[in-house]
């Protein structure tokens, strides 16, 4: 049985420094060991983009909005709920998540984890949103 889809590793970066007017992060059930839930990016209005972080030590992950449908179904999981986000600086989240995006991100569970990677590139957005217990899915991303 082959793993399920969780998305692609980025070559070429379909993103611009637009896209990142519309940002969000996305929160959606976790695995049977993971009650906290997973977070995503999701950035681009008319062309949705996607990024996380699917595993310890692993590169992040990305996908296009219509792939999003088919990572919810092969993994078991469903959107819990989206958390606008502003970008006060849209350039400096477009060159974090490409530094992010490049090099493999070590998990460390309760820190350093799916929500500290969407909270890393939308800090560098000039946004001070995040989340303070590392457990998506049970607090606001604000």
């Amino acid at each position: 049985m082959s793993k399920p889809y969780d998305g692609a590793r980025m070559i070429i970066c379909p993103l611009e420094e637009a896209d990142f007017r519309h940002a969000c992060a996305v929160i959606v059930s976790g695995d049977s060991f993971n009650p906290c839930g997973h977070a995503l990016l999701h950035v681009g209005s008319n062309w949705s983009w996607y990024a996380h972080i699917s595993g310890p030590y692993d590169m992040p992950k990305f996908m296009h909005e219509s792939e999003f449908t088919r990572y919810l179904n092969e993994n078991g999981k469903r959107e819990i709920r989206r958390w606008p986000i502003v970008l006060k600086n849209p350039k400096g989240a477009h060159d974090k998540l490409h530094e992010l995006m490049e090099k493999p991100w070590l998990w460390g569970g309760l820190i350093h984890n799916c929500a500290s990677f969407v909270e890393e590139v939308v800090q560098a957005g000039g946004s001070e949103a995040g989340i303070y217990l590392n457990c998506p899915r049970a607090e606001s991303f604000s």
